[in-house]
């Protein structure tokens, strides 16, 4: 065996742990982290008993979407991934045919919004908020078939407005910058009406 090859057990350690530090690392990266073949890693999740990505992201996400308060579920563009309200959250779109222009394959820019915008309220720890303002901006295009990881971020709160900063990256690539300006209302202001 060569210095740089785990043995079995040592490479089921390892990949328990990376898959704890990042549990939407691919069976693709895996395969290269760990310098094995697909199959390697397919059987290797198999035997510990790791689900697939889509299972992994699906687990996440249902422990995350529980603390939402501003929207339901279902509203929210994308995979909700990580939310800390108040804070910050991360979501993931996988895009598709149906979200691009026939002609180019190219994403349409109120897909990409829509999942920024819905991570920017979701992580607004308030029963009801509203976009107030939005600044934003397109850095990069997007292909069909290419994931969308947007991280959002509440840089500060002045009253009832919250100032949330989001972030949205093909790869290493950052494609979508958003700054919006959220308005929390109150919710017997609402009913009243």
């Amino acid at each position: 065996m060569s210095a740089n090859k785990l043995s079995k057990k040592e490479r089921h350690i390892r990949l328990v742990e990376k898959l704890k530090e990042d549990p939407f690392l691919t069976d693709e990266e895996l395969m290269q982290l760990f310098n094995v073949s697909i199959q390697t890693i397919r059987l290797d999740r198999l035997e510990l008993g790791i689900p697939e990505l889509r299972e992994r992201i699906k687990n996440v996400a249902e422990k995350s979407y529980s603390k939402v308060r501003t929207i339901g579920g279902t509203e929210i563009v994308g995979e909700l991934v990580d939310i800390s309200l108040g804070k910050n959250g991360i979501s993931i779109l996988e895009t598709d045919e149906t979200m691009a222009f026939m002609k180019t394959s190219i994403v349409r820019g109120h897909n990409i919004y829509a999942q920024a915008e819905s991570l920017a309220i979701a992580v607004i720890d308030a029963d009801v908020a509203l976009t107030g303002v939005a600044n934003i901006k397109y850095k990069d295009l997007v292909k069909a078939g290419e994931k969308l990881i947007a991280k959002a971020e509440v840089t500060r709160k002045r009253g009832n407005k919250y100032f949330v900063h989001v972030f949205t990256y093909v790869g290493q690539k950052q494609v979508f910058r958003g700054k919006f300006i959220l308005v929390s209302i109150d919710q017997n202001v609402q009913e009243a009406d």
